[in-house]
């Protein structure tokens, strides 16, 4: 991104984020110290954060004093959760090994890599925290088929790991918090971490269950203009899902159809930018769907997306393997949520502010909040304006964002078992999201506690703070220097009134 392009996009927020003028050697000299001590922070999080309160955060330039600000509050919960629960991959999961994680899984391990991570797992079991059921078993079974791969110390470690992981399984624990002591502070403070110092579950609760009943009834609406009138909404998107007037063939002419057709929506999403981001750099639109290589879609990845760089425009590269899971009226909204204006406009923004990454880990749910929240933008600015079956794809995918938040938050703070979670999710949506089929995105919100409930807690804090405010101030305020987290940008953006 050019220097002048990059002007040309901070100009509308400078004046309003700028700390008090200082001269711009002694600024530049402030934050290459900061960076410095956020760099230590790895190896010593008490005394960096003792280093990093003593910094004046009105001696930085914008982005590094979101920098400074953001690490304090990442810093100080991860030194609570180190202090009070010494188990599991701090500030990731409670879990140190399950199918997708572990020395088990690095080939490079040493016998003693996976001695030492076995011992902890006998810690971590002393404190309470065990695989639950219908997550061991599977790791389980993994970590025999690697060790009969195995041969020699390796295989003798990667044993002994095995009977212990038998032996917890004997009475492993249902899904959850609840079997895990004070397991609702431990809760609390990963959604902090990963959304702000303002979170609050119970009113995040009572937020979601508002959006979903006004989602589901807007569906109900828009299943009634198209003729769809019996059921219930989870059961009407079934049918519609199933239609076959609303899928591609399963051929590539079917998934080059796919592609240009989501092109068209690139453009159209292009055209609207403007209205609500004033100028910006060239980079930001220049991007496109790509059609996935028929060897990354016979190897089953997902899709994904390429920043621009340089001379290189950015892409979203689309998933089109099962295509007749992809029904046409859904990819509306993912043109929004993973180009424009979601995470292709945010995301390269971001990168010319070049954040420090721990602000990228201690603000994670932002950049899927403002995706999320870019769907919505792009139905308030009329993309579905005539277009009933393509809103409804819109409430599909608000639907899932809502849903997989109570999920979150129903089985690690209410305790819901695996089966009444999952009946919720079938009811209320019908058919799950493309790349999340209810089983294993239930497993991913059992591993990863919190994570879906701060990004919809993101996404719905942008959207509360953008009623009333005209657009383009708002949108700068918001991205010109990097992701915030949630108590950060209620401050940033109410500061303006």
């Amino acid at each position: 991104m050019d220097s002048l392009s990059r002007r040309s996009l901070l100009a509308g927020a400078a004046a309003l984020l700028a700390p008090p003028l200082i001269p711009e050697a002694a600024s530049e000299t402030a934050a290459a110290h900061l960076r410095t001590l956020l760099d230590s922070a790895a190896h010593d999080r008490t005394a960096a954060l003792a280093a990093l309160r003593k910094i004046d955060a009105a001696s930085l330039p914008p982005s590094p004093r979101l920098d400074l600000l953001t690490a304090r509050a990442g810093l100080a919960i991860d030194i609570e959760l180190a202090r009070r629960f010494p188990f599991g991959r701090l500030g990731k999961s409670r879990y140190l090994v399950t199918t997708g994680n572990g020395a088990w899984l690095r080939t490079d391990a040493t016998a003693e890599t996976i001695r030492r991570e076995t011992a902890a797992l006998r810690s971590d079991a002393a404190h309470g925290v065990r695989l639950p059921r219908g997550l061991i078993e599977p790791t389980i079974a993994a970590m025999e088929s690697a060790r009969n791969s195995a041969a020699g110390p390796r295989a003798e470690a990667l044993a002994e790991q095995e009977a212990l992981l038998r032996t917890l399984a004997a009475d492993a624990p249902p899904p959850g918090m609840a079997a895990l002591p004070d397991g609702d502070d431990y809760y609390r403070l990963l959604l902090r971490r990963f959304a702000g110092d303002d979170a609050d579950p119970g009113a995040l609760r009572q937020r979601l269950e508002r959006e979903l009943a006004r989602t589901l009834a807007r569906a109900d609406a828009l299943f009634q203009q198209i003729g769809r009138h019996s059921g219930s909404v989870g059961a009407r998107f079934t049918a519609l899902w199933h239609d076959p007037d609303g899928l591609y063939p399963d051929d590539d002419a079917g998934r080059d159809r796919a592609v240009a057709d989501m092109n068209l929506l690139l453009e159209a999403a292009r055209a609207r930018l403007p209205g609500a981001f004033g100028p910006l750099p060239p980079s930001v639109s220049s991007v496109h769907v790509q059609r996935m290589s028929r060897t990354e879609e016979a190897a089953g990845r997902q899709g994904y997306r390429q920043l621009p760089e340089g001379s290189r425009p950015g892409s979203y590269v689309v998933d089109l393997n099962d295509i007749r899971r992809r029904p046409r009226w859904t990819l509306p909204a993912v043109v929004h949520h993973e180009l424009l204006p979601g995470h292709m406009v945010q995301l390269p923004i971001e990168a010319a502010a070049s954040p420090h990454p721990l602000r990228i880990e201690y603000a994670a749910a932002f950049a899927e909040g403002w995706a999320i929240y870019a769907e919505h933008l792009a139905a308030a600015e009329g993309a579905y304006r005539g277009d009933a079956l393509g809103e409804l794809g819109l409430c599909h995918w608000r639907l899932f964002r809502i849903t997989r938040a109570l999920a979150d938050l129903g089985i690690h703070l209410d305790g819901w078992s695996h089966a009444q979670a999952l009946g919720k999710l079938q009811a209320w949506m019908g058919e799950p999201a493309y790349f999340a089929p209810f089983a294993a995105d239930l497993n991913r919100i059992v591993l990863e506690p919190a994570l879906r409930a701060a990004e919809a807690m993101a996404w719905l804090a942008i959207e509360d703070l953008s009623r009333g405010r005209p657009a383009i101030p708002f949108h700068h305020r918001l991205l010109a220097h990097g992701r915030m987290r949630t108590d950060q940008f209620r401050a940033t953006v109410e500061s303006a009134r």
